[in-house]
């Protein structure tokens, strides 16, 4: 008995793969996957890869072209980059001309001397122990007037720390100079208000002629003198009768020393 017809059918032929093109050759698609991933992805699903292999291409291909459209653009350097900071500043505006504004000048931290100078005394004090906590001397302008109990309205003509001076580091209080309401500043402090009375120049001096007992005949020469007698030459001249000759009052041998009869000639 012979055997059924469809035991001895003969096995199917595999179908034989297209022939393979330039452009699906591997090499050729890896390379396009790199350099140029969407023209890499389009050549990876024509070629005769298995449909998983097209896929993992197709993913790490596009991973490598979004890195770089994500990240940052490198900073430029070199001619090109220079060349494109001239050009950005040439586009920028050009600055205003305008001065910028005066920085606002900040209080210094140490407390300065006020000018009290033309202030009466009671504001000049407020005014420095509200910045010193300190107090404030006060002395007479004139050294012959003396400072009454209350001089709060006396006005202030002279002080030691010149206005805008530091009162940090000073250690003793600053001082002022005062006069009374309505008194005119001196030209110094320490100057009188009312000057001493100049002392009277000395009278002069002139010798006075002497009386003396009548002189001797001897003495006179004989020639009568009167009772008016000369000590000395000087005597003679201050009482204007130089030179004296024998028989003027007041003549004597004593003034004429050379005998002649003429005394106190030189």
């Amino acid at each position: 008995m012979y055997p059924p017809p469809h035991a001895y059918a003969p096995a199917p032929m595999p179908v034989p793969k297209p022939p393979r093109r330039w452009w699906q050759h591997p090499a050729l698609i890896i390379t396009a996957l790199v350099v140029l991933p969407p023209a890499g992805i389009a050549l990876a699903w024509t070629s005769q890869w298995e449909r998983t292999q097209k896929i993992l291409a197709t993913v790490l291909s596009g991973i490598w072209f979004l890195i770089p459209l994500l990240s940052d653009p490198p900073e430029e350097t070199g001619a090109e980059g220079k060349a494109q900071t001239t050009a950005a500043a040439s586009a920028s505006p050009a600055p205003n001309s305008s001065p910028p504004p005066a920085p606002t000048p900040t209080p210094s931290a140490e407390p300065q001397m006020p000018s009290a100078v033309g202030r009466p005394y009671a504001q000049a004090e407020k005014t420095v122990e509200e910045l010193i906590d300190g107090e404030l001397k006060a002395l007479s302008a004139y050294a012959d007037v003396s400072l009454p109990a209350d001089y709060g309205t006396w006005l202030v003509c002279f002080q030691d720390v010149t206005a805008g001076s530091r009162l940090v580091a000073r250690s003793a209080a600053p001082v002022v100079h005062l006069v009374a309401p309505g008194t005119a500043c001196p030209a110094t402090p320490g100057t009188d208000l009312r000057p001493k009375p100049a002392a009277p120049a000395p009278a002069p001096t002139t010798a006075a002629p002497t009386t003396a007992p009548a002189p001797d005949d001897d003495e006179t020469g004989g020639s009568g003198g009167g009772n008016v007698s000369y000590r000395n030459c000087a005597a003679v001249r201050a009482a204007g009768a130089a030179p004296i000759r024998v028989g003027d009052p007041g003549y004597g041998r004593h003034l004429d020393r050379d005998g002649d009869g003429v005394g106190c000639e030189r």
